[in-house]
């Protein structure tokens, strides 16, 4: 095997990306920072135990031997647990905690064909408020930054881990069998969840089996929801909270729909969940919810609310971007030359110096213009 090749679902970012990427970085963190949230920047490893927070995570995450205390390290697939960690043990703030980050993630497995298994993840989060306003806060900067990044045409879904664990908890379901009826409304196969929960009361059989049905236009399956599932607290205050959020970010998507049965990271979050979609993709572009209990991990859990995107993705589903051309110079000491170019950089602009001075392969350059002398002055001119 050539020794160039890469693994497979991993590739090299050319100029052209990577350029536009790490725009893409900066405009974003540049928009947290205006709303008061403070970056971090966690290593790539850490012991396992730190970062295996739940079986999904485990099966996604590379692990290794540490050649100094034989230790297990992880190499992270998702920074949200580095954060919470921050949070809970480096910081130990009282109050209201606003954090973002951007940095490389490493996936044993593809989320899709088309993805890589190295993402570049940035993300944002809020700890130390459990109240719809940080979950507010955090989706419509979601909105906010996919707005800035180039992303148009949005479609919001919301869903609610409260409710099925109301349903749950009221059933008293074992540990197997809510982890069946889990995995049956995640794929919405209403046979094998209808055989499931065949020992449960009417009431909670029927609440259940409205679950995978309750997906589409918010007021509609709102309307449905409060008429098909039983009036406890909690499902009420989930339903309740739905409907605020979703008339909130009305305006900044150009839809909003609500599906109870999506349970995704149903064992990592504890409230709201969401997720944005781009016309051009099948898969989220965007996800994000509460977990008010993965500080438990690190013994001190805190209410917690944040969303994550891989820059990397939003960037393939962009218009292609043409690369910002720059000026040839030649290679020469001339004193007014290095004037001029030192004069072009400042107010930036790039300036190429034609080592070769080879016209044949100035197009590598990737200039459209380049200075030369007329009349004693050196001026730039288009190729």
């Amino acid at each position: 095997m050539q020794n160039w090749l890469l693994p497979e679902y991993i590739q090299d970012m050319l100029p052209a990306e990577a350029w536009h990427i790490e725009l893409m970085r900066a405009q974003f963190l540049d928009l947290l920072r205006k709303h008061g949230y403070q970056l971090v920047s966690p290593p790539l490893l850490e012991y396992a135990e730190s970062l295996l927070i739940n079986e999904e995570v485990d099966l996604r995450t590379f692990k290794l031997v540490d050649q100094l205390s034989g230790r297990t390290l992880a190499l992270r697939a998702d920074i949200t647990p580095q954060v919470a960690r921050i949070d809970a043990h480096l910081l130990n703030r009282q109050g209201v905690a606003r954090f973002c980050y951007a940095g490389s993630v490493l996936h044993t497995h593809p989320a899709g064909v088309t993805r890589t298994r190295e993402l570049l993840q940035i993300g944002a989060e809020i700890y130390g408020h459990g109240g719809l306003e940080s979950d507010l806060e955090i989706q419509q900067l979601m909105m906010r930054s996919l707005t800035l990044l180039g992303l148009t045409e949005v479609h919001l879904d919301l869903g609610h881990v409260g409710i099925f664990r109301a349903l749950a908890s009221q059933a008293k379901l074992d540990k197997e069998l809510e982890t069946q009826i889990f995995l049956a409304l995640q794929s919405k196969d209403s046979s094998v969840l209808q055989s499931l929960i065949q020992p449960l009361d009417e009431v909670l059989r029927q609440a259940l089996l409205a679950l995978p049905q309750l997906y589409g236009n918010c007021a509609e399956v709102l309307t449905r929801a409060r008429q098909l599932l039983p009036v406890y607290p909690e499902i009420t205050a989930a339903l309740d909270a739905l409907q605020i959020v979703s008339q909130e970010l009305q305006p900044m998507a150009s839809s909003v729909g609500l599906d109870l049965a999506d349970l995704r990271g149903y064992d990592y979050h504890s409230g709201m969940v969401f997720a944005a979609y781009h016309q051009g993709s099948h898969d989220a572009i965007a996800l994000g919810g509460r977990y008010d209990d993965l500080g438990k991990s690190f013994g001190r859990a805190r209410p917690a609310s944040g969303f994550s995107m891989d820059l990397r993705q939003l960037y393939r589903l962009l218009p292609q971007q043409a690369t910002q051309a720059g000026i040839c110079a030649p290679a020469s000491e001339d004193g007014a030359l290095q004037q001029k170019i030192a004069q072009l950089r400042e107010a930036g602009n790039a300036v190429v110096i034609d080592l070769l001075n080879d016209v044949s392969l100035r197009k590598e350059l990737q200039c459209d213009r380049e200075l030369v002398l007329r009349d004693g002055i050196w001026v730039v001119v288009k190729l």
